[in-house]
């Protein structure tokens, strides 16, 4: 008999070229992505003389240090190099460039699910970790280093040790308010930022077929920060009718034939999994961090944990966190004052984030400034179109271009030292939105609630009524 195979088994398989004696394997490369922080890999390339292997399958996208104000005309010299730099590597070796200029640029991890160049069975790389979000359609998709990048631009293939198996099972009904970011956070929260290690993740469960696709590149996209190689979505319907029409999507009977094609890509029902997670839907609540690590995520309603009460070999890092954060154990992370909000990045930067955070919006006024990027030219003209930028606007709030924006800081956009942020982006790490910056992650709908109160808040009280 056959052995029953998980979703990762059928797509190593398919992507194999050879293994090693080693146990490693060298696999194909459906799709390259490259931004501005491959020009290492685009550098090791020209000293050996090499051209690009496959440029049909190479596509660049201007996000990390994309202006989001005065985008063409650049003051600092230092991002416009960079930007000036990924050009001319596209142009040498006549890639295709998703521009500032571009009606399809964005995000590399929102461009391509947009364009259709993400699709089921494929594998996807890119010089970020945050290649994941690919895997919500069923996709082997994962970040790779500039010497990996560079490998993959001149042979179309990268060498890969095939992770162990994780299925994360969310059974039941997500409740009123409740998002797949704090799906996400709930079980970084659990099981820790290395709760995951070593593993490629599937996630599973009605609560997770309920996801819209934003939902679950959401989720996928932050399976890295609980220590998972990528995460992965089988494809189902919800899958083909995003997919359906897109530029780069097959059409007529290619169409038909891909999705016979995408629906054996499911795990075999008795597939054995090297680790098994089940969480109950209905125990996940509004989530925030609190601390300088997505693992130290909580409730709204919960307090700050003490370190004297935490694992010994937590409360160091318990300790610095509290410290770096200005926050004290015991105090209800509800209510805690922010300076400021930020809504935008590949992990929540979509159209359905946005009108998450226009119910909460419209109609009322933003105690704190904040800055709203979303994800895509293509997602901001439909915002604009849809008339959310009025909401933000007249919230208060700058509406700006599309890039990866405050998530990194790279193009200038930061939070200054000290200040909190209350942010819809995937990594709190000290620093990470500009030196000495404060941040809590959480859903666009939590940040636009704290937003409205200036404070850490419970976006329930604030949607009853509301559309979204």
């Amino acid at each position: 008999m056959t052995r029953a195979r998980t979703m990762l088994d059928k797509l190593w398989a398919a992507h194999e070229v050879l293994r090693r004696e080693d146990g490693v394997s060298l696999l194909w490369v459906d799709r390259h992505l490259v931004h501005e922080g491959s020009h290492h890999a685009f550098a090791k390339i020209k000293e050996r003389g090499l051209p690009v292997a496959e440029p049909d399958l190479t596509f660049a996208v201007v996000d990390h240090y994309a202006p989001t104000r005065d985008r063409m005309r650049i003051a600092d010299p230092q991002i416009a190099r960079m930007i000036e730099t990924l050009r001319t590597n596209a142009r040498a070796h006549a890639i295709r460039l998703y521009d500032l200029d571009d009606p399809g640029q964005g995000i590399v991890h929102v461009v391509g699910p947009e364009e259709g160049l993400t699709l089921p069975g494929l594998l996807i790389n890119c010089g970020d970790s945050h290649t994941s979000t690919h895997g919500a359609f069923g996709a082997l998709a994962f970040g790779i280093g500039a010497t990996e990048v560079a490998h993959v631009l001149a042979t179309q293939t990268v060498w890969q040790r095939k992770p162990k198996s994780m299925r994360i099972t969310v059974d039941g009904e997500l409740g009123f308010g409740v998002t797949a970011k704090d799906i996400a956070l709930s079980w970084i929260a659990r099981l820790g930022t290395g709760g995951a290690q070593g593993h490629a993740v599937e996630y599973a469960g009605r609560a997770i077929r309920g996801l819209s696709m934003e939902g679950r590149m959401t989720l996928c996209n932050l399976s890295i920060e609980g220590g998972a190689r990528f995460g992965m979505v089988a494809p189902d319907q919800t899958t083909f009718d995003y997919l359906e029409g897109r530029r780069a999507a097959p059409k007529g009977t290619d169409w038909d034939r891909a999705i016979a094609d995408w629906a054996d890509l499911s795990s075999d029902p008795h597939a054995v999994f090297d680790r098994e997670i089940v969480l109950d839907a209905s125990e996940i609540a509004p989530t925030a961090t609190w601390g300088t690590s997505p693992e130290q995520a909580l409730p709204i309603n919960a307090t700050i944990p003490d370190p004297a009460t935490a694992d010994p070999a937590k409360a160091e890092a318990l300790r610095a966190a509290l410290d770096y954060m200005g926050l004290s154990a015991g105090d209800m992370l509800e209510g805690t004052p922010v300076d400021q909000v930020f809504i935008g990045s590949c992990t929540n930067g979509r159209i359905e984030d946005l009108r998450a955070a226009a119910a909460v919006l419209k109609g009322r006024k933003a105690k704190v400034p904040g800055l709203i990027s979303p994800g895509s030219a293509r997602i901001k003209a439909q915002a604009e179109a849809e008339g959310l930028d009025a909401v933000f606007t007249s919230a208060g709030l700058e509406w700006a271009a599309s890039g990866c924006s405050m998530c990194v800081g790279m193009n200038g956009d930061l939070v200054a030292e000290g200040k909190r942020c209350a942010s819809s982006t995937n990594r709190n790490f000290k620093g990470r939105q500009g030196r000495g910056a404060r941040t809590h992650l959480m859903s666009p709908a939590m940040v636009a609630a704290a937003a409205v109160a200036g404070a850490i808040t419970d976006v329930r009280p604030l949607l009853e009524g509301r559309q979204v």
